[in-house]
């Protein structure tokens, strides 16, 4: 198979030193971008280095259809290894900050070493250059933008708050305004580096192989696109949290913690709340025909969101039903620079811990001024808040009480009830970077009845399905595009899409080969820097405490029943890893 040519920026900041290098055509064939390619560089050049060593990279990468025509095609991803699962990490984020990167002719910028002063990375068509950023630390998000953002008119600005520069393990990374690399703490790896902010300028124009054919299956992807009721109606008009009323009706929306699958206050706190009262208008990210971002304002504020999984995290998980408070503190994530999902839950954790008496004066469950008040706390590590942002399972462990951290491998879990839910169970239990609804989306069968309807309470089947959704998210994210455009696309229109971006062609098994092989060296990886197979489970309560009412009353996941077949079914022994002849099929060392 013959491929494309690629480029590489590599950055070290402790010794100021600057690589610009060709990327192997085959490797890109083989590993596409994004995702895997950030993987396949971060096994083969920092196995083992922990997280917030200088020699761990921060790996932006961008995909063969950034910056085209094809629908949500201007996302990029993050690949390094988490401070806070101590996992390999990949998250991608919409915006215009990928396509900016890709118009630099870059596929990659990979960024390594501390510089010993705060600075910015500036990258353009002519090279790169480091900048002074000491008057930047210490600044909010939003300062840091308007700053950069003037200073550079018309290019991409990625940065951290005040979280990363102080090391919390949920810190993100945020673009363009309040788009973000959200979950992991790779925030907290790029603070580490000393790195405040990537400015990326770019005007190349992004070649396309086969225009002709390209055009011709994107006309056809609009109409799909145009013709689906997710994609044309549910998440243009309500986004995201058009969610929250159908999981809370289903029993599958959990509220304190985990303790109960419904949240008597659901409705103050929907999507059709938010739209009635506090929505300004729509917006979407580069390139996207669907347009799920909200605009929304509070009081004297204005900013994007909340999401569904925020709307969950700072509201039900936290026992909060007064929307504007939830809504300001996504705001406050966003110019801190905290992930909403892992925050909201580590304060629920805890909310739980001081109703059993574990923390003496702690918060309670519906004090939304309490959330609002530790999430500054937890970005700027005082008190209460810097135990916290160590992350649930640390917080947890450390107040003698792990079993009450929702959370899978160290990442919190986002806003689904498995118990009513069996599929996302195994999906979150296997997921290689911890407690993660997007790895393999399984609520679009077991829900939405995308791209079938099967019984949400059976486990039958459910194995190949996770493994089929693993393996197709896994290609998605390298090519890089949004999730939610396999509401309404196929794998075959990735797939024809992809060869007439590249020239080269492509089938969608080949797509789902692909994203077999980076599923099985995301586990290599893991499982190399120490991870125990054993890690592959639910919180005890999610096994063993019967959801209490709603339609999934009397039901736990059944986890034990799954996981077995899962493993076979991967080519894996039954500890989990995965056997020498799965790995030589698909061209991996053992």
């Amino acid at each position: 198979m013959d491929g494309w040519m690629g480029r590489m920026l590599e950055v070290d900041l402790g010794k100021r030193a600057f690589r610009d290098r060709e990327l192997d055509p085959e490797l890109l064939t083989r590993w596409l971008g994004g995702r895997g390619l950030g993987v396949k560089l971060l096994f083969d050049s920092a196995l083992g280095v922990e997280p917030l060593h200088p020699s761990n990279p921060l790996i932006f990468a961008v995909g063969p259809l950034t910056g085209t025509p094809v629908p949500t095609a201007g996302r990029f991803s993050l690949v390094s290894r988490s401070p806070l699962t101590g996992t390999v990490f990949d998250c991608n984020s919409g915006g215009r900050w990928g396509v900016a990167l890709k118009r630099c002719g870059l596929d990659v910028l990979m960024v390594t070493g501390r510089s010993p002063e705060p600075v910015y990375l500036e990258v353009s068509e002519e090279g790169a250059r480091l900048h002074p950023a000491d008057h930047l630390w210490g600044k909010r998000v939003s300062e840091v933008m308007a700053r950069l953002g003037g200073a550079h008119p018309g290019a991409g600005v990625a940065a951290i708050g005040p979280a990363g520069e102080n090391g919390s393990l949920m810190a993100s990374v945020m673009n363009d305004g309040a788009r973000a690399l959200g979950r992991g703490g790779l925030g907290a790896v790029m603070g580490s580096k000393n790195l405040k902010a990537v400015v990326v300028r770019g005007r190349n124009r992004v070649s396309v192989s086969r225009p002709e054919k390209l055009s011709f299956v994107l006309n056809e992807s609009r109409r799909w696109i145009k013709g689906n009721p997710v994609t044309a109606v549910g998440l243009p008009r309500f986004g995201t949290a058009v969610l929250v009323n159908l999981m809370n009706e289903l029993g599958v929306f959990p509220a304190n913690n985990f303790q109960y699958s419904r949240f008597p206050e659901a409705e103050s706190i929907s999507g059709e709340a938010l739209e009635e009262r506090y929505l300004v208008k729509r917006r979407s990210c580069w390139g996207c025909p669907i347009g799920c971002g909200r605009v929304t304002r509070a009081g004297d504020l204005e900013g994007e969101g909340p999401e569904y999984e925020t709307l969950w995290a700072l509201g039900a998980q936290c026992g909060v039903g007064d929307l504007e408070k939830v809504v300001l503190a996504n705001y406050l994530c966003n110019d801190l620079g905290l992930d909403t999902i892992s925050a909201g839950s580590v304060i629920g954790c805890c909310m739980e811990l001081s109703q059993r008496g574990l923390v003496e004066g702690g918060p309670r469950f519906g004090d939304a001024d309490a959330v609002l008040g530790l999430l500054e706390d937890m970005a700027l590590g005082r008190g209460l808040g810097k135990e916290l942002a160590q992350g649930a399972r640390r917080f947890a462990r450390h107040r003698g009480a792990g079993e009450y951290a929702m959370q899978v491998k160290g990442l919190e879990l986002p806003a689904y009830d498995p118990r009513g839910l069996q599929g996302q169970g195994l999906s979150f239990a296997t997921s290689n970077r911890g407690g993660c609804h997007l790895r393999a989306y399984l609520v679009g069968p077991e829900v939405l009845g995308i791209p079938k309807m099967v019984d949400r309470h059976s486990t039958m089947d459910k194995p190949g399905l996770t493994i089929f959704a693993q393996n197709l998210n896994a290609s998605v994210d390298s090519l890089v595009l949004c999730r939610f455009l396999q509401f309404a696309l196929s794998d075959e229109y990735f797939a024809r899409m992809l060869e007439a971006v590249t020239g080269v062609p492509y089938k969608a098994a080949d797509l789902h080969r692909i994203g077999e092989r980076i599923w099985n060296l995301e586990r290599l990886y893991n499982l190399r820097c120490g991870m125990d197979p054993a890690e592959d489970t639910l919180p005890l309560r999610l096994l063993r405490e019967p959801a209490s009412e709603g339609p999934a009353a009397g039901r736990v996941v059944l986890l034990e029943e799954m996981l077995p077949l899962y493993y076979r079914a991967r080519g894996w022994d039954e500890r989990g890893i995965p056997e020498p002849q799965k790995l030589a099929s698909l061209g991996l060392a053992p």
